[in-house]
């Protein structure tokens, strides 16, 4: 049986997925393309992505911990983001 993450853990395994699997920055990441084609804003998405990721790194470097429902919420954030970008065509699923 293996042991569960603590909280702290668990966010910085979130946020290293995200890291990883999002294209947060690369230099086309936050332009906002004119073909009107859009379903969502793939720049708003990324925005509000950089935004919570940034401040749960700073969080847990003062010392922070995650409550679960924070966890839970931003891994959902990261889920809806991820559906945004591929229906999108940003990133592949």
């Amino acid at each position: 049986m293996s042991k569960k993450p603590d909280r702290i853990t668990a966010m910085q395994q979130i946020i290293e997925q995200a890291k990883a699997e999002f294209p947060l920055y690369e230099a086309d990441t936050f332009v906002c393309g004119t073909d009107n084609n859009c379903i969502g804003c793939p720049k708003k998405l990324m925005e509000l992505l950089d935004t919570e990721l940034s401040y749960w790194e700073h969080s847990i470097k003062r010392g922070i911990t995650p409550h679960f429902d924070e966890i839970r919420r931003f891994g959902k954030l990261c889920k809806s983001v991820k559906r945004g970008l591929v229906r999108n065509h940003i990133v592949s699923s």
